[in-house]
C-alpha cells in the first residue's frame, strides 16, 4: 500500500504563508489524481483543490491564493498557501489515487493522518 505523511501544518498570523508536503511512500506505479482537502471544527471535510490529467481545479475560497504542485522526483505533493485567513483554519488532508507497480498494477485510495493549519486575527 501508499503512506502519506503530512507536515509543515502550524500557527500563522493572518496575511501568512505556509508549505504543506505530502511524502508519498510505496511502490507506485503511476497517480491519477491528488488533492487536499480540509476540515474545520464542526464542518465536513471540504475540497481545497484537486489535480487530474494535468489539470487542478481550487475551491473558490482559495482560489488564487494557494498552489498545488507535486514533485516525482520526491514523491512528494505540495500545498503552498499565501495570504492566510482566519478562515482557512482546519485540518488539512493530502489525498492520492493511482496504481501499484507489479503484477495487475493494483489500484490503491490513500490519505495523509492530516496536518494542522490555524490562523489568528
Amino acid at each position: 500500500q501508499v503512506q502519506l505523511v503530512e507536515s509543515g501544518g502550524g500557527l500563522v498570523s493572518a496575511g501568512d504563508s505556509l508549505r504543506l508536503s505530502c511524502k508519498a511512500s510505496g511502490s507506485i506505479y503511476s497517480i491519477n489524481l491528488y488533492a487536499w482537502y480540509r476540515q474545520a471544527p464542526g464542518k465536513q471535510r471540504e475540497l481545497v483543490a484537486i489535480t487530474t490529467d494535468g489539470s487542478t481545479n481550487y475551491a473558490a475560497a482559495v482560489r488564487g491564493r494557494f498552489t498545488s504542485s507535486r514533485d516525482n522526483a520526491r514523491n512528494t505533493n505540495y500545498l503552498q498557501m499565501n495570504s492566510l485567513k482566519p478562515e482557512d483554519t482546519a485540518v488539512y488532508y493530502c489525498h492520492i489515487r493511482g496504481n501499484l507497480e507489479g503484477s495487475g498494477y493494483r489500484a490503491f485510495n490513500s490519505w495523509g493522518q492530516g496536518t494542522q493549519v490555524t490562523v489568528s486575527s
